[in-house]
């Protein structure tokens, strides 16, 4: 049994493996997806929610920051269409989709040895637990300790694909948003349309090849990086069916 914290945070255990996962739910028997508009999966309005929508905004590249979006609506998409029991709040898997990136610039790229999913994760934690602008009537924003943990989780694992083994609901949901958006995995789970609205809202501008360019140089000062797990991502991510929208 799981306490209510846990299952608003996405902390409920759920398995790593994809195939397996979608075995739980007989997904051949599901019918095909309904479009899923943007305008039906609004970001959250919460104060915490919007003061990391303004961080994100500010410290990603915009090719970044509008793949952290379409995430976050393939993710609610896929959520509605295959996993509806899944209880965790919109708020927490958009707080771990605006930040599952947040390794990725420039500045924190070379700012350590860690793999940047992993930086990426103390950066997470630390940001939703601390507020700069707390004495600012517009601040005081921090996310509860739990929350923190589940989104920093989420952020260290969301390239951890494994066949074995369990991960968290919100984690598994930021595995399978962002491989669809990288490199069109898992395209039985969203329609087309929504794909097509998505990217209107949040054009690709050249994603691709802007990732591509970031495993690149990932791999290039830290060849020990997690990334090299993936084999070769660089070419799933230039082999991406959605680059015909680029």
């Amino acid at each position: 049994m799981f306490s209510n914290t846990e299952k608003t945070y996405g902390f409920t255990p759920v398995p790593s493996d994809p195939t397996t996962l979608f075995e739980t739910i007989n997904l051949p028997s599901l019918p095909t997806p309904s479009p899923t508009p943007v305008s039906t999966t609004p970001p959250p309005t919460t104060r915490l929610a919007q003061r990391i929508q303004q961080y994100a905004k500010s410290h990603l590249p915009e090719p970044t920051y509008n793949h952290s979006l379409r995430v976050y609506h393939y993710g609610l998409a896929i959520k509605r269409y295959a996993f509806p029991d899944w209880s965790f709040s919109d708020e927490t898997y958009f707080l771990a989709c605006l930040l599952h990136d947040i390794g990725t610039t420039e500045r924190n790229l070379r700012a350590t040895k860690m793999s940047f999913e992993f930086f990426g994760g103390y950066i997470a934690l630390d940001v939703l637990q601390n507020d700069s602008d707390a004495n600012d009537e517009r601040g005081g924003a921090v996310a509860p300790r739990e929350q923190a943990e589940s989104v920093a989780e989420a952020v260290i694992r969301h390239q951890d694909l494994r066949d074995v083994g369990s991960i968290t609901a919100v984690g598994q949901l930021v595995q399978l948003a962002t491989i669809f958006d990288n490199v069109g995995n898992h395209a039985q789970l969203v329609h087309e349309d929504t794909v097509k609205d998505v990217i209107e809202h949040y054009p690709r501008l050249k994603w691709s090849s802007c990732f591509a360019s970031t495993v690149d140089e990932e791999v290039s000062l830290k060849p020990w990086a997690h990334t090299t797990v993936l084999g070769d991502f660089k070419g799933h991510i230039l082999g991406n069916p959605f680059n015909r929208y680029e």
